[in-house]
């Protein structure tokens, strides 16, 4: 599964779901699925490739059909699974599904460093009652007023911070993305 950041936001970076669908299954990856318009792609993958050349070559697709050049990270149906179900905040008994506006999850492109974490984790303690978890290479994010914009835990606070590309998405979806990638 690949999430793209950026695109079809305010006008910019138009990719039309049918043609990124078109484009992705091109370079010969199977059962391509896209859910909603926020670049959200659900595809298999024959062969073992890394994350980082599937992120490299969905990326290069999207810059050249659409003119987009946009961030591109790349999980896999177990690891969207376990985020789901094992998350930091499902660990401490939260329900994420009772609250799903009220939850997100940051996508980084490769787990950061474990010393810029832990002073961006210190950093973000002036952000509460926003809150943040990491969990590998994803952020899990508890934003209780259900407002992601207002939060100051922002793909590019987190970019600044850590030196990660980083992308978000609702409960909602990564729930979604998680079933269609393993389903």
């Amino acid at each position: 599964m690949a999430v793209l950041r950026g695109i079809n936001v305010g006008g910019h970076n138009r990719v039309p779901m049918p043609a990124l669908r078109d484009a992705v299954g091109e370079l010969g990856y199977g059962d391509v699925r896209t859910y909603v318009q926020s670049g959200n792609v659900v595809f298999t993958a024959e062969g073992d490739p890394g994350p980082g050349e599937v992120a490299d070559r969905v990326a290069d697709v999207v810059a050249n059909a659409f003119g987009a050049d946009v961030p591109v990270v790349v999980r896999t149906g177990p690891q969207l699974a376990d985020a789901v179900a094992n998350g930091p905040f499902v660990r401490d008994g939260l329900h994420p599904e009772e609250a799903p506006t009220a939850f997100h999850v940051t996508f980084l492109a490769a787990p950061p460093d474990p010393a810029r974490w832990k002073a961006a984790a210190a950093e973000a303690e002036r952000f509460v009652p926003d809150v943040c978890a990491l969990a590998g290479a994803d952020i899990h994010l508890h934003v209780p007023g259900g407002r992601y914009s207002d939060s100051k835990l922002t793909n590019a606070w987190f970019e600044r911070q850590l030196g990660v590309t980083a992308t978000t998405r609702n409960w909602k979806t990564v729930t979604v993305l998680a079933a269609m990638a393993t389903g």
